[in-house]
């Protein structure tokens, strides 16, 4: 893959970054994501056997606190019984449980784990995503999914590792999950917010929140605030 349609924004955009070990990587000029070459992804079987590995239990302490990141800031910005959906919830809806003790009604969609494809076609106040849309194979056509199913003046909660440093890129223990196939940069966050006229904060490291206007009309391409 020499250059082509980037799968983040679908600019004709993206171009040879680096290889690792045969492991073949795209950069896109207008969005700054890197990807690895679809190609060379995991089977749907070898990728489902690597989900299945993971272990997210709500009891945990240390996973509480690691979720924290999103949940506080996000509780901060929802309004009493909020609706919400945690999309690509995993084996454990750790988050789902933090928000509902918190007083807010969530609905649970993974494909794997919990494939309920129904709540794809309702509506939220809210929609969170923690460690997954560095999953995404077809990341453009899943955003649009994401703001169909937002209301207006709803909020898209995203937590995934941001890719900062190109020289560290290799050894980055985030690229080293075989499942993980495309690294997103703040400004690449940005930009796709400014893409759906969302606005995008974010609170801390690694965290993204976008706010679905009232009016959903996109913006005139000026930058997202925050």
């Amino acid at each position: 893959m020499d250059s082509g349609d980037c799968i983040v924004c679908g600019a004709f955009s993206a171009g040879f970054f680096l290889d690792v070990n045969g492991a073949r990587y795209v950069r896109c000029g207008v969005c700054q994501a890197t990807f690895l070459d679809p190609a060379q992804r995991l089977s749907i079987e070898a990728e489902q056997a690597q989900y299945r590995l993971h272990r997210n239990d709500p009891r945990s302490a240390g996973y509480r606190r690691f979720l924290s990141k999103l949940v506080v800031p996000l509780l901060e910005r929802l309004p009493p019984e909020a609706k919400g959906l945690d999309y690509g919830c995993g084996p454990g809806p750790a988050l789902a449980c933090m928000l509902r003790e918190a007083g807010h009604r969530v609905r649970l969609f993974d494909p794997l784990f919990s494939p309920a494809w129904e709540a794809l076609e309702d509506v939220y106040d809210f929609i969170t995503c923690t460690e997954t849309i560095e999953h995404f194979h077809r990341p453009a056509e899943e955003f649009a999914r994401l703001d169909r199913m937002l209301r207006p003046g709803g909020w898209l909660a995203l937590m995934t590792c941001f890719q900062t440093d190109d020289h560290r890129f290799a050894q980055w223990h985030y690229r080293r999950d075989p499942t993980h196939v495309v690294f997103f940069r703040e400004a690449t966050l940005r930009f796709i917010a400014r893409r759906f006229g969302w606005t995008c904060d974010i609170p801390v490291k690694d965290v993204a929140l976008m706010r679905k206007p009232l009016n959903t009309k996109a913006d005139d391409g000026q930058a997202c605030p925050g």
